[in-house]
């Protein structure tokens, strides 16, 4: 059996039923951060992603953008549990026959953003390597009352998301704003059930959250806001990299949602079901729609 036959979710999977934690660990593998012990009032999260050159973004990309991003994706995993970034360490592989003047421009992205979110820029390590591979570990913290998992969505619950979604890869993967003060503003002014970030794709990573919460989802497809550089519905669904919010609130807090001028930003786009109902697309006459693509796998 390769890789491929159980793909990157099934690779983590087993590795993680392979892992045993001490009680300083919250939450392990399984949601956006890693969830530590830190004292009475807050807890520590802990997050790591990793850009690879030809994957994550092309050889022809400006480096400040590269770098850029390379923070960018752990800022996003904080803010998908609520959190406040505090500080990172870095690991960087470069060929040997990269300029200084391309280092300096991936090093001035991760700085420059690394202070506009307040985030300590405190080691990491260089080693050369066939192409450019930038690996983040952050660290943030969340005080308890407002930590928030993929596990709590609740049957009747509205799914909700931030901005618009699809045809990120065309330029907005390089340039997104972390949602890290929109997602400070809907933890200190409603009761959110669960959130992740928008990364493999809307039905993938709703699919992490029905998992996580052991339910089923359904999705209005015409609530879907769909970006204009789009191609379309699939890609909105299916592309990823938009690193947006996907959210589930219970219907009171819904309500006080739509009546919120506060909360214009964010679009209700579906219902969390029951389980065995699975994950439903259904069009404005109310009918299933079959679609192809369920996010990107590495696998």
């Amino acid at each position: 059996m390769q890789i491929k036959d159980i793909g990157e979710f099934g690779l983590i999977e087993r590795f993680a039923r392979k892992i045993k934690n001490s009680r300083s660990v919250i939450v392990g593998s399984g949601d956006d951060c890693a969830v530590l012990t830190f004292n009475r009032q807050y807890y520590q999260l802990f997050t790591c992603d990793m850009l690879i050159e030809g994957v994550d973004f092309l050889s022809s990309a400006n480096p400040y953008l590269v770098g850029r991003k390379a923070i960018a994706v752990s800022l996003s995993d904080i803010a998908a549990c609520a959190g406040k970034p505090m500080h990172a360490v870095i690991s960087l592989g470069v060929p040997k026959k990269s300029t200084l003047k391309y280092c300096d421009r991936l090093f001035k992205g991760m700085n420059d953003i690394a202070k506009q979110y307040g985030v300590n820029i405190v080691g990491g390590d260089i080693s050369h390597s066939e192409k450019t591979v930038i690996d983040v570990s952050m660290l943030g913290l969340v005080e308890k009352k407002y930590l928030v998992l993929r596990s709590g969505a609740k049957k009747g619950d509205i799914i909700f998301v931030s901005g618009c979604l699809g045809g990120s890869i065309l330029d907005k993967h390089l340039k997104f704003t972390p949602r890290l003060k929109e997602a400070r503003f809907l933890v200190e002014n409603f009761k959110i059930h669960s959130m992740i970030d928008i990364s493999d794709g809307l039905l993938a990573d709703l699919g992490h959250i029905l998992k996580a919460s052991g339910t089923g989802g359904l999705i209005f497809a015409p609530r879907v806001p769909i970006s204009k550089v789009a191609s379309g519905l699939n890609d909105a669904l299916a592309s990823g990299e938009d690193f947006e919010l996907l959210f589930t609130v219970s219907p009171v807090e819904a309500n006080r949602f739509f009546s919120d001028k506060r909360a214009k930003n964010f679009q209700a786009i579906g219902e969390i079901i029951e389980k065995k109902q699975g994950l439903k697309l259904i069009n404005q006459s109310g009918k299933e729609i079959k679609i192809s693509g369920k996010g990107y796998q590495h696998f």
